[in-house]
């Protein structure tokens, strides 16, 4: 990896990270390390819709999954552990303040020739709901900062799965940092700041935005549409089933890992204009749901039957009513040794291509205690049988390890160096 240089501008990297506070340690929310004084009087009162960010689990994975997303893989520039470590503890304390509605940074007597230390597009907006997680790749556990023996037991990368068309700039990452909201803006204004306080130490690799949830991580919430307009993720595991918590999502390995999860994540094209041309009964065989009512072949057309029992013995003639290569009869946990996940899916529309084709699809995070285990023999079942995969492209793959939540007095960079 390369080392910082300077800009042309005349300010180099390393000057601008000393100024934001990264470079001398303190963060920029330490006060004097800032380029402007503080004062209380400038301050938002933090807004009501606030998720804590402090926990024995980090936010943004089984919290009542927001609206919004705004994703972010980083690869790691410097060598230095010290300039790594500095920064994760800034991000920490910046991500505290912007998830309680407070600017990324204490802001103070600002002029025209002051740097503002908060990009102030989410100034009047408030929280709302925002969650900010961060997860390492496998790559961070290489030989440069000493943390070969802190890499975590299932932190591999992730396989190439039959029928993949990865585009490699969309894969992997040292670093990822998901920040969810019910506001857009106020998910981009996390990511915007946190980036720009690593400049010098990290450069994005790829990111995602995501504008309406495809998955539901609470009972009070109701089963969403995806973009092919089914409901998708019924069976998924919710916030208050805790034994299955404990069991396929909170890692229960030691050190910074106990408690935490792996973050794997999966861009999805959905090929829309394939899909549009297919009678009703095709679309409802592929899920094996039916499309009005979310409920499962071979039970009544009614939403009260969502969550009914599917019928994998029941026979029509001579074809099952859920057919074999239908992805509830491949995904289901009946069919997977018991094995469930938990998701936090969202659509994604970025305009169309330049043959006229909507890029779209789903953007596609999954939580897991033991990858190995649950998500990845899971995907291989699909990769291969999937009736589904006629209608979509698989365009990229990334696994994190996402830490514990924090402690009180702990940063993101203490914890990762020093547990």
């Amino acid at each position: 990896m390369s080392e910082n240089t300077s800009t042309s501008t005349g300010v180099s990297r390393r000057g601008f990270l000393t100024a934001m506070g990264i470079g001398a340690g303190v963060g920029v929310l330490a006060g004097g390390g800032g380029a402007v004084a503080y004062s209380k009087a400038t301050e938002k009162t933090p807004s009501e819709s606030t998720v804590a960010f402090r926990g024995s689990n980090q936010a943004g994975i089984t919290t009542a999954q927001q609206n919004h997303l705004h994703i972010v893989a980083l690869d790691v520039l410097t060598d230095d552990p010290t300039e790594l470590k500095n920064m994760l503890t800034t991000w920490s304390q910046m991500a505290e303040r912007m998830t309680q509605g407070l600017p990324a940074a204490e802001v103070g007597a600002e002029n025209e020739y002051s740097v503002p230390v908060d990009s102030g597009e989410a100034h009047d907006l408030g929280a709302q709901n925002l969650t900010i997680t961060l997860g390492y790749g496998p790559t961070l556990f290489d030989a440069r900062f000493g943390l070969v023996d802190k890499k975590p037991a299932h932190l591999n990368p992730l396989p190439t799965f039959p029928g993949d068309q990865l585009r490699e700039e969309l894969c992997d990452g040292d670093i990822v940092i998901q920040a969810c909201a019910d506001d857009p803006q106020v998910a981009v204004h996390a990511i915007r700041n946190l980036v720009r306080a690593g400049s010098g130490v990290v450069e994005v690799r790829w990111s995602q935005l995501g504008y309406g949830r495809a998955s539901s991580t609470s009972a009070e919430q109701s089963t969403p549409r995806n973009l092919f307009g089914f409901k998708d993720g019924t069976r998924n595991i919710r916030s208050d089933e805790t034994e299955d918590l404990n069991e396929f999502v909170w890692s229960d390995e030691a050190g910074w890992m106990e408690g935490g999860s792996y973050l794997c994540a999966r861009r999805i094209r959905m090929l829309l204009e394939l899909w549009d041309r297919q009678n009703l009964g095709e679309q409802q065989a592929t899920f094996a749901r039916f499309r009005s009512s979310g409920a499962p072949l071979g039970t009544a057309d009614d939403p009260e039957q969502e969550f009914a029992a599917v019928p994998f013995n029941l026979i029509y003639g001579r074809e099952p009513a859920i057919p074999v290569d239908s992805h509830v009869f491949l995904s289901h946990p009946e069919n997977n040794g018991g094995a469930r996940i938990l998701r936090r899916a969202y659509n994604f529309v970025e305009g169309s291509d330049t043959f006229g084709h909507l890029s779209a699809g789903l953007f596609f995070i999954t939580f897991a205690a033991n990858p190995d285990a649950t998500f990845i023999p899971l995907q291989m079942r699909l990769a291969r049988n999937d009736r589904m995969n006629e209608y979509v492209r698989y365009e990229s793959k990334a696994i994190f390890a996402c830490p514990r939540g924090l402690k009180d007095g702990e940063d993101w960079g203490t914890q990762l160096f020093n547990s």
